[in-house]
């Protein structure tokens, strides 16, 4: 496991260009001057006994943004928030239940752009020891893990589309089992593992 660590920390001390839903849609773009709204996530790297994992969520499907789509915990900053990372940290405890003194934060990957106006902070952060995920009751449908070799493996990726306010938009996709994880999920892994390829 120390492997995976060391290699984590170098990729995120290599330069990364930008990262955004618009990448493989460069004719798609929001109004110049469109303000977006800060949020953060926390990619969550299990180091376990079986291998490392990359831990996800699945959204409620009755919620009313995003529904049944794969994500990072994380969310919107919020005014209490000491700073993204804090709000990465918060939102990562109330969906899945992991405490912050669990986590070690390796880094950041680029800010993410996103399609619905966010401006979105990736951590990345070390989890050991065992751990029992605790979904959010309403917002969490599923907690699970993919192997970190399958998510580190550009091969892996696929490049999808599908419309979208009446245009195709092209997307990344990097499906695992019953899985379909794709949109700003996929396209931050992406990020990740050509970093770690670099």
């Amino acid at each position: 496991m120390i492997e995976v660590e060391a290699g984590l920390r170098a990729a995120l001390a290599r330069p990364a260009g930008p990262s955004s839903d618009f990448d493989l849609n460069p004719g798609i773009r929001p109004a110049a001057g469109t303000p977006l709204r800060p949020a953060a996530v926390l990619v969550p790297i299990w180091l376990r006994p079986e291998g490392a994992g990359v831990i996800l969520t699945k959204r409620s499907s009755h919620l009313k943004h995003h529904p049944g789509q794969i994500a990072f915990p994380g969310g919107k900053v919020d005014a209490s928030d000491a700073g993204p990372e804090a709000a990465a940290l918060r939102e990562t405890q109330e969906e899945i239940g992991l405490p912050p003194s669990r986590v070690q934060i390796l880094g950041t990957l680029p800010v993410h752009e996103t399609v619905t106006g966010f401006a979105v902070t990736p951590f990345v952060g070390l989890i050991q020891g065992p751990f029992a995920p605790v979904p959010e009751a309403g917002e969490v449908e599923e907690v699970f893990t993919v192997p970190l070799s399958h998510v580190l493996d550009p091969a892996r990726f696929s490049i999808e589309r599908r419309q979208w306010m009446g245009v195709w938009r092209r997307y990344y996709a990097v499906p695992h089992g019953p899985y379909y994880i794709w949109g700003a999920t996929a396209r931050i892994l992406r990020g990740l593992a050509e970093r770690m390829q670099s």
